[in-house]
């Protein structure tokens, strides 16, 4: 729902502050039917995918990566045809992805879900940042990234102006480009300050997949293994080789829950060389085998 407002409030802010009607919108369901958002509230639509409708852009918005029965594949590939411009919301995405309408183009997915997505399309120019705009491909990593999607349309179609006039409606200080960041900043998300305690972080979250030790981190930030650890116990009440291991559980619980990778490969990608050594460790952090964890994404 977040997503899914963010996209539409600034179209009509931009026909209320321009006083005349710049953009108007139409909703779609699979069904025609309404959709309910995972928060419970309903949304009226207009119609059914399928329709013969004459649209500039058609914006996919999902919050689950599920795959889209034929009926949808085939109208977005139709309507790419006749020169639609195509975005994904969130995890919509996943659609234009599955219908091979992103093959070769730039694509922000939602953080939680990079690592998933780059391997399953691999073909995809997977993007980190909150938003990409790849010709006429327009997609977003979702929540409020949706709004500086469409603040970034309001300024390519309308100029800058209003869209400044746009996003001030909304509180939103700065339009945020293609190149920022979804995330908080290492300082802000751990609430410290310390520089080489951020960069060992940093390094840490760079290098899930392929881990370095802890005595190379602590050289890389200019410190010995044991300042590191202390920097650590007083900042962050852990341990380095701790607080790295949960870093790469969370990561491979992540491959677990959005892929069907082997839990063999979801191990070795996360930096275990065994899938015995990390089946222990995911249990201790977590309360359940890999196992389980797929079998209960599955049922």
């Amino acid at each position: 729902m977040m997503a899914f407002a963010a996209a539409l409030e600034p179209l009509r802010a931009a026909n209320r502050l321009s006083g005349s009607t710049l953009y108007g919108w139409s909703f779609y369901s699979r069904d025609g039917r309404p959709v309910i958002a995972s928060n419970g509230v309903e949304v009226a639509v207009h119609g059914a995918v399928g329709a013969d409708a004459k649209l500039d852009l058609l914006l996919v918005c999902a919050g689950t990566q599920e795959t889209q029965p034929p009926s949808v594949t085939k109208w977005l590939r139709a309507l790419a045809r006749t020169g639609t411009a195509l975005g994904g919301i969130s995890l919509g995405a996943y659609a234009l992805a599955d219908a091979g309408l992103l093959d070769g183009r730039r694509c922000a997915v939602h953080w939680e879900n990079l690592a998933a997505f780059t391997d399953r399309y691999p073909r995809v120019k997977t993007m980190p940042d909150i938003l990409a705009i790849d010709g006429d491909r327009y997609t977003c990593s979702g929540g409020t990234s949706a709004l500086d999607l469409m603040l970034q349309l309001v300024t390519d179609q309308h100029g800058r102006t209003l869209a400044n006039g746009v996003s001030e409606q909304f509180i939103h200080p700065r339009i945020r480009d293609t190149h920022d960041s979804q995330r908080m900043a290492v300082q802000s998300r751990i609430g410290v300050a310390n520089e080489r305690l951020i960069a060992a972080v940093d390094l840490m979250e760079a290098a899930a997949d392929e881990p370095q030790s802890v005595h190379d981190i602590a050289r890389a930030v200019g410190l010995s293994p044991r300042q590191l650890e202390r920097l650590f116990a007083r900042y962050l009440r852990d341990t380095p080789s701790r607080h790295y291991m949960k870093l790469r559980l969370a990561r491979a619980r992540a491959l677990l829950l959005q892929t069907t990778k082997p839990i063999l490969d979801v191990a070795v990608a996360s930096g275990f060389t065994s899938a015995s050594h990390f089946s222990r460790r995911y249990r201790a952090t977590y309360g359940r085998k890999p196992s389980d964890e797929r079998a209960g994404v599955r049922s």
